[in-house]
């Protein structure tokens, strides 16, 4: 199973950036997707997460409420993370993973990193 991260990068205080998670159509379609993130010297933590198809059931990490968005697009198979009005404690390595739908848990399926740098 793969998982292909992409849009991260170095953007000031306040700006956005796009990250998105490619993924097989089996992958899609049976598994609901998060996102989660790790900081330097952290434990990795859950930032966003969506149901599977058909269904538009979201969750956030608090702190990113009002600023991330997660949407996945079935037509490419891929997952975004919108991220608004950054702040450099957002700053990470951020992965989408494949998760069981009944309840946001990782099922082994992780993309690799895409670094979020965050300035002041």
């Amino acid at each position: 199973v793969q998982l292909q991260a992409s849009g991260g990068g170095l953007v000031q205080a306040g700006g956005s950036l796009k990250l998105s998670c490619a993924t097989s159509e089996h992958t899609f379609n049976t598994y609901a997707m998060g996102w989660f993130r790790q900081a330097p010297g952290k434990e990795r933590e859950f930032v966003a997460a969506i149901r599977q198809i058909g269904s538009k059931t979201t969750s956030y990490k608090d702190s990113v409420k009002g600023r991330f968005t997660i949407s996945r697009d079935s037509a490419k198979n891929t997952v975004y993370l919108q991220m608004n009005s950054l702040k450099p404690e957002d700053t990470a390595v951020y992965r989408c993973a494949a998760l069981r739908d009944r309840d946001w848990k990782p099922v082994g399926y992780w993309g690799v990193g895409t670094l979020v740098t965050v300035s002041s």
